[in-house]
């Protein structure tokens, strides 16, 4: 396939070189069943290559599952690949498939597979070259037929050195080694980026796509971007929902990027399942603040249309004392009931509709919410909402 329709088929943006080698590499070995181990920072889109060579590989009409080892607790770890038998620890009150049964046939994305307990990496060998496996609990050899494509944006031979990681299982994982590019060094590509991503954050929200004047260009191209292109897709998201302009200065971009000197380094791994719950946190307050500000330019249109029009039952509008955390508009008969439309109150407010909605459903509210079931747990905790008289 020609990189570029490659390119489109996945919608990846860029024309580096060392990003094109990555994908020709993923496109080439897709029609083997070599072990990929993709490298490369925090935030770079290792992700990508998974999917393309799943997709072009002849196992492409079966399972493919993506597990984020640095999100499973360690002692649940060897379950959920392996999967265990009833009774065989405290709540196993079921057998249950791990992913490798589950995608047998298919492709298993072992991501952050550094973060791997010294058992899991044993276990792990052991299906790299023989495909078997034990449940947790049993004595029964059971046999998969799985493709590993795995990753890290760890130093996995600086582990192998401080002995936390298997020198055979890294050889035997980087059969294909791929190597992403960190943004910094893609200077070509970061405002072909910067546009796809303004584009996609107006379709999501409807509002009008930012654009960058040409110092902001140069600002943009500069930076060093600690957190690679999910640094970016953030800002840009940020600067989409509270700005008003579309046309974006560097007086302004400056706000958003943080002090190069204070950071001078890839951007630290945060856990990953506190960076994906931060993540559908982050879309809702958004979608939140763009609804608040439609709210305000409704009350605007009111106050004007009440300035050229005499009124006979004035409406009171009354602004809270914070900088902008709070906006409540009363009339004279609502006075007794007035609601705090602060972003943490809606917040709270949109989470008990989706419980009100999908009483007996979790799972179906964290969809609509557009968070995880365990966000949406955490939140009912934090709210204090109390899931008994929902049911």
């Amino acid at each position: 396939m020609e990189l570029q329709s490659l390119k489109n088929r996945f919608d990846l943006i860029g024309d580096d070189p060392q990003f094109n080698r990555a994908l020709a590499i993923a496109e080439q070995v897709a029609s083997t069943d070599l072990s990929v181990l993709v490298s490369g920072e925090s935030g770079v889109g290792k992700e990508s290559i998974p999917q393309i060579i799943h997709n072009s590989s002849p196992r492409k009409h079966n399972k493919y599952i993506a597990v984020n080892c640095g999100a499973i607790p360690e002692g649940t770890m060897e379950s959920e690949l392996f999967g265990h038998i009833k009774g065989s620890f405290t709540g196993a009150n079921e057998n249950r498939k791990g992913y490798f049964e589950v995608a047998d046939g298919g492709t298993i994305f072992l991501d952050e597979v550094g973060e791997l307990s010294a058992e899991s990496q044993k276990r792990l060998l052991r299906v790299l070259e023989s495909g078997e496996f034990y449940k947790v609990g049993s004595s029964v050899v059971q046999k998969t037929n799985v493709r590993v494509i795995a990753a890290t944006n760890v130093n996995l031979t600086e582990a192998i050195r401080l002995k936390k990681f298997r020198e055979d299982l890294y050889y035997r994982l980087n059969q294909v080694p791929v190597f992403l590019p960190p943004l910094r060094q893609r200077k070509g590509d970061i405002c072909l980026l910067f546009r796809k991503f303004a584009v996609d954050c107006a379709d999501r929200y409807n509002m009008p796509p930012i654009a960058l004047t040409r110092d902001a260009q140069a600002m943009l191209m500069s930076y060093r971007w600690p957190g690679n292109i999910r640094q970016l897709k953030n800002i840009v998201e940020q600067i989409t929902v509270l700005e008003t302009g579309r046309l974006i200065e560097s007086e302004v971009l400056k706000n958003y990027l943080p002090n190069q000197d204070e950071d001078l380094h890839p951007a630290l791994r945060a856990l990953p399942s506190q960076e994906n719950a931060f993540s559908g946190e982050k879309e809702m307050i958004y979608k939140l603040i763009y609804s608040l500000k439609q709210e305000v330019e409704q009350i605007k249109q009111q106050l004007a249309a009440v300035a050229v029009q005499p009124q006979t039952n004035t409406q009171h509008i009354q602004v809270s004392p914070q900088p902008s955390d709070h906006i409540i508009v009363v009339s004279p008969e609502q006075e007794e009931g007035v609601k705090d439309l602060s972003i943490s109150s809606m917040y709270e407010e949109k989470i008990r509709e989706a419980l009100g909605k999908f009483p007996r459903n979790r799972k179906a509210a964290a969809s609509q919410l557009g968070i995880s079931e365990r966000t949406l747990y955490r939140k009912i905790k934090e709210y204090g909402i109390d899931i008994k008289k929902k049911k």
